[in-house]
């Protein structure tokens, strides 16, 4: 949880990470029959803000969810932002967005599970092909941020994926969606999976 600063903002903790050369490790198998990890070639902002919603509620993820229809579609119909769905038997398990709009500095900008598949072992299977597709464009880099808000394993899942720390900064934010969140969270309204 992140320490409030006072009554109108959070301390949110930011690490960035970048992986400068693909992974040299074998990647995890599958954890699991009956999987399918798939390109959204041309996602509906409906589509899109399930998977957001559903996957960034417990980590009070609320940046696209402050964006009308219209800002929101723009990015994710660019040809240079894909979008990744990974299903477990036919269910929608976890999504991850590659924003390519920077050829040489790809950003991870989005990858979680849904609650109901976290601590399967499905994070590290689908990061790891997720940045194999971003290596694909031929960047400098991939890049993604974290923080203290996320998943606790979040950190240490993307540096074992090959992912280093580059820098790390403490912003307060007060964005008015945020608190919101983090008052239901508080209240036990919005209780985060394992």
């Amino acid at each position: 949880m992140a320490p409030k600063t006072d009554a109108g903002s959070v301390d949110v903790v930011v690490t960035y990470l970048e992986m400068r050369a693909p992974p040299t490790r074998p990647s995890p198998p599958p954890p699991m029959r009956k999987l399918a990890l798939l390109r959204a070639e041309i996602p509906t902002v409906s589509f899109y803000r399930y998977l957001y919603n559903t996957v960034g509620e417990p980590w009070l993820w609320y940046v696209r969810r402050a964006m009308s229809d219209k800002e929101l579609a723009e990015i994710i119909t660019d040809e240079a932002v894909e979008i990744y769905v990974l299903y477990i038997a036919g269910v929608p398990a976890g999504f991850a967005e590659i924003d390519r709009r920077d050829p040489a500095d790809i950003e991870l900008a989005y990858f979680g599970l849904m609650p109901e598949f976290t601590g399967q072992g499905l994070g590290p299977f689908f990061l790891d092909e997720v940045v194999a597709s971003a290596w694909r464009h031929e960047p400098d880099r991939i890049w993604v941020h974290t923080c203290n808000l996320d998943h606790k394993r979040a950190l240490a899942t993307y540096q074992r994926a090959g992912f280093v720390p580059y820098d790390q900064e403490t912003r307060a934010d007060d964005h008015p969606l945020l608190l919101t969140m983090l008052r239901a969270k508080e209240d036990g309204r919005l209780a985060p999976p394992d």
